[in-house]
């Protein structure tokens, strides 16, 4: 078995765990292949496994043989590895080692547990569609794809901006708002939360679209298949916007054209088999919790 590891970085307090990660792949006989930025910022953790420990520096380093990447830190960090893996249907293994940990729900006192999994194959794997951008200009052409959510904002401090936004090519609504969300199932805890999205399950086939700060009362998110094509043409006073694809961002023409649907290929999350979507919901969002239960 060969994994790859993933991370943005490791803090000094964090290093005991990463070490004993390795320790654990070590003894399993699993072959590892480190992310190069991972491997230099941390070489005294590393270095006694240079004879077995191979380099990756992106996508193309990847190949067939790597049964897992393992990824080290919070959700944005399984997002970076989602743009990582992109259509090679490598399963992402979230270990967290940051804050909340909503896709990285595995918690560092059971990185026994998760490397025991990958050996007898007693995980889950979870299946997550993707949301595609097209666009008539250069934006995100490396990884054209977000597992979270595809954003339109106002720049700064300019004000509203105006969203003709269509399905499949037929008028829904002009969103007078700082902004506009379009949201995967996996996306709709996240951002289209905060903003007073619904929350979707991840099996449910659809996008979110959900206005940020909308200037009608009578404007609300609203659920729509993921089969449909989103296209928006957008008016302000400002001649450039904000694009955010997950934790990725670009500064735009007001004058881009803009398409959005469901990508082609999905992104496999590993999950232990006692997690569950709504195991996650009540532990890491406080779902329906009261004191006086």
């Amino acid at each position: 078995m060969t994994v790859a590891i993933y991370s943005r970085g490791i803090e000094p307090d964090q290093q005991s765990q990463l070490y004993t990660l390795l320790q654990e792949l070590q003894q399993h006989q699993i072959q590892t292949v480190v992310y190069k930025e991972l491997a230099e910022k941390h070489p005294e953790v590393f270095s006694p496994y240079d004879a077995a420990t191979q380099i990756f520096s992106g996508h193309n380093d990847l190949n067939e043989q790597i049964d897992c990447i393992i990824s080290l830190g919070g959700d944005g960090t399984i997002l970076d590895s989602a743009t990582l893996v992109k259509d090679k249907a490598i399963p992402i293994l979230g270990i967290n080692f940051g804050r909340l940990g909503f896709l990285a729900s595995i918690g560092k006192e059971e990185l026994s547990t998760a490397v025991d999994a990958l050996v007898h194959g007693t995980y889950v794997v979870d299946k997550r569609s993707l949301i595609h951008v097209d666009a008539n200009m250069p934006i995100f052409e490396e990884a054209p794809f977000g597992l979270n959510e595809f954003v339109i904002h106002k720049r700064d401090l300019n004000p509203m901006i105006k969203i003709h936004t269509y399905l499949n090519g037929e008028f829904l609504n002009t969103y007078w708002a700082d902004g506009l969300i379009v949201s995967t199932p996996t996306g709709s805890t996240g951002y289209n939360m905060s903003c007073g999205g619904p929350i979707v399950f991840p099996e449910s086939g659809s996008f979110v679209i959900t206005p940020i700060a909308p200037h009608n009362l009578n404007v609300r998110p609203i659920v729509i298949p993921d089969s449909t094509v989103v296209s928006f043409e957008v008016e302000g006073r400002g001649e450039e916007m904000i694009c955010n694809l997950d934790a990725r961002r670009a500064i735009v023409s007001k004058e881009i054209q803009l398409a959005i649907k469901r990508e082609q290929f999905e992104v496999s999350l590993v999950r232990l088999n006692e997690g569950s979507f709504l195991s996650t919901l009540r532990s890491k969002l406080t779902w329906g919790y009261d004191k006086r239960n």
